[in-house]
């Protein structure tokens, strides 16, 4: 446990931030699981609602820009490839 005031309050930050960080990764891992286990008739409106989820977490700062784009566009040819079949 931390002795001084500063230290302290970091470690009460870093819970909440963890929290806060931890939620919405799950929100992401959640409708990107969804899109993917969406039926053809549904599959657009999945990927649409799982794009919106990846976009909000880089958004806050939980995963990279770079890594959103790659998980989208890794999504959108998986499902693609998907509905071709």
């Amino acid at each position: 446990m931390p002795h001084k005031k500063s230290a302290k309050k970091r470690l009460r930050q870093n819970e909440r931030l963890n929290q806060r960080n931890r939620a919405i990764r799950s929100t992401m891992a959640t409708a990107v699981k969804k899109a993917r286990a969406a039926s053809p008739d549904d599959r657009q409106a999945a990927l649409k609602g799982a794009v919106s989820a990846i976009d909000k977490a880089a958004k806050a700062g939980v995963i990279k820009k770079e890594t959103a784009s790659r998980k989208k566009s890794r999504l959108a040819k998986e499902l693609a490839r998907a509905a071709s079949q």
